[in-house]
């Protein structure tokens, strides 16, 4: 991993060994830095804080053996990422500004992508991580984790039936609740669906009538006019000797008729007033049969305005015009029927809530049964991990409990409450030595306890969901003396199938590493290239004896080094 313009350091190139890497250095000295870098990596939060002071970004590449046919593979290459000779390699960019920019395999992916991959690959525990483990949601997760499929199936099935009986509260109280406000809308509706219905109107009809009504109320000029019309067409009857249009136009044709065949022009125009004749005829006749035809009938124009009057009415309520008046209608008759139908539904939701409560009953009895089973299992192995870390006598053990609650659901026999994740509260107890009464870890287990509890636990899960590294920042806190051997001792045993790298203050611990990094800094408060060093030899007992005493070249110091590393050695 290298690690350029990050916090304290500027440039550093970080080797880790397949097995158990101890990363050590003076307090401030950027060791955190080296979390920090895995974490970018893993798809961690961006922070422009963590850029160092002068420098436009932060950049962290690593490059990650990963398992062939893994389903970090897979995913990798989901993405477009490319594997180079079973390695991926990842690249994290932050800026002053705060933007973060991530590579994998050569390609741009989103940051999230990364994070997705970390679960598969690295586990990372800290000191906040301890903090954690006291929260009793935490514990109930490290619980399910360790059953696997005996808790993940019936937690599948409950959790989605514990989102659908939500679902069906969460309307049946919106239409209980607003049950007044549903029958006072249900009344504005019927009384406007049967105040349409009472007059019954047409598609179209308010135009129609319209018409009507502008033609019956001028009955009489339009009369006269279509007269005087036909008049000056056709002739009137009692002014024989009056010149109509119809008389002209006979004329001017006949005086053509008798010299078109001279001229072939003089003949088509003669053809042509020929059909204005034919077409003065034609409007003559329909102006006469239309004032015959024409109703002027002052009941009917009464009738027709008193019907526009009541279309008036509705389109002053319900739309501008009585298509729009019709459409209100048609959706107002659907919700109606949607508000109508209420006590129907709420028969139907209540069936359902009470199907979904007996279902998350036998549910989280099943879960709780599984839980149980993995909870003496769990306990026991973290008990004898216990034992290996300087705690012989220290015992492990699960309360899995239920809270009764006349609105939750019935598991054997009792109303308890329910939750997204069951029924169950779980929570991890310590009994430190023998005759000392169970007590929750968050009350009953010191720091140094807490630190071994979390390492055991750890330690279980690689046995039953392994990953390939990892990761303690510091987890050895508040442990000394002999612990700090056994969890040196344990950590190594650890390494054998994953890698594991822990940034530490124990020479204790550090005694058991395959490999120790030190971290240190320049005289301006850097950490450059060199800054980040692999010790071997001499340097590695300089390094243990300042740990040990603080003193690099005290002989005393260098002894009791020595005689770590050679029992680690006699250990391995």
């Amino acid at each position: 991993m290298r690690i350029r313009s990050l916090g304290v350091i500027d440039d550093a190139v970080v080797e880790l060994s397949p097995g158990f890497t101890a990363v050590t250095g003076e307090t401030g000295a950027g060791k955190t830095m080296v979390v920090t870098s895995l974490g970018l990596l893993l798809g961690g939060r961006a922070d422009a804080a963590l850029v160092r002071i002068g420098a436009r970004n932060a950049v962290v590449e690593g490059r990650i053996a990963v398992p062939e046919g893994s389903a970090a593979v897979v995913r990798a290459e989901e993405a477009g990422a490319e594997l180079d000779e079973g390695t991926l390699l990842v690249s994290r960019t932050v800026s002053a500004e705060g933007r973060s920019r991530a590579h994998l395999g050569g390609r741009s992916v989103p940051v999230g992508l990364l994070a997705e991959l970390a679960d598969d690959l690295v586990a990372v525990h800290g000191q906040s991580d301890q903090q954690g483990l006291l929260k009793l949601s935490r514990q109930r997760q490290a619980l399910d984790r360790y059953a696997g499929y005996a808790v993940a199936v019936p937690l599948g099935k409950y959790t989605e039936a514990y989102k659908r009986l939500r679902a069906v509260n969460a309307e049946l109280e919106e239409i209980t609740t607003r049950a007044r406000e549903r029958a006072q809308e249900a009344d504005m509706l019927r009384f406007g669906l049967e105040e349409i219905a009472a007059v019954e109107p047409r598609a179209g009809e308010d135009a129609e009538l319209a018409e009507e009504a502008g033609r019956l109320g001028h009955a009489e000029a339009l009369a006269s006019a279509a007269a005087v019309a036909h008049a000056a067409l056709a002739g009137n009857p009692e002014d024989p000797e009056g010149v109509d249009a119809g008389t002209l136009v006979a004329g001017a044709q006949r005086a053509l008729e008798a010299v078109r065949a001279h001229d072939p022009a003089l003949a088509a125009l003669t053809d042509r007033i020929g059909e204005i004749g034919i077409l003065l005829r034609d409007v003559a006749g329909e102006l006469a049969g239309y004032a015959d035809d024409l109703d002027a009938d002052p009941l009917r124009l009464a009738a027709v305005e008193e019907r526009r009057a009541a279309l008036t009415a509705l389109t002053r309520k319900y739309g501008e015009d009585v298509a729009e008046v019709l459409a209100w209608a048609e959706r107002s008759a659907a919700r109606l029927t949607d508000l109508e139908g209420d006590d129907e539904r709420i028969g139907e939701l209540t069936a359902e809530r009470d199907g979904l409560r007996n279902e998350l009953g036998a549910l989280a009895q099943e879960l709780s049964q599984a839980r149980a089973e993995a909870a003496e299992r769990f306990a026991a192995a973290v008990t004898e991990e216990l034992a290996s870390l300087a705690m012989p006598h220290a015992r492990v053990s699960f309360d899995i409990r239920q809270t009764e609650d006349p609105e939750g659901v019935e598991v054997n026999g009792r109303t308890v409450a329910y939750g997204p994740s069951g029924v169950d509260e779980v929570e991890l107890l310590l009994a430190p030595h023998p005759g000392a009464p169970p007590r929750p870890i968050a009350r009953g287990a010191s720091g140094g306890e807490l630190s071994r509890v979390m390492l055991a636990v750890e330690v279980v899960f690689a046995g039953t969901d392994p990953v390939p590294t990892y990761l303690f920042d510091e987890v050895d806190a508040g442990v000394g003396g002999k612990a700090a051997v056994e969890i040196g001792r344990r950590l190594a045993r650890l390494a054998k199938k994953a890698q594991v790298v822990v940034v530490t203050h124990l020479p204790q611990v550090a005694a058991f590493a395959d490999r120790q990094l030190l971290v240190e800094k320049t005289n301006d408060g850097s950490v450059t290239r060199s800054g980040v060093k692999v010790l071997e030899g001499e340097d590695r007992v300089r390094e243990l004896s300042r740990m040990l005493a603080g003193q690099e070249d005290s002989e005393t110091a260098r002894a009791h080094a020595e005689e770590l590393l050679a029992a680690a050695r006699a250990d391995g």
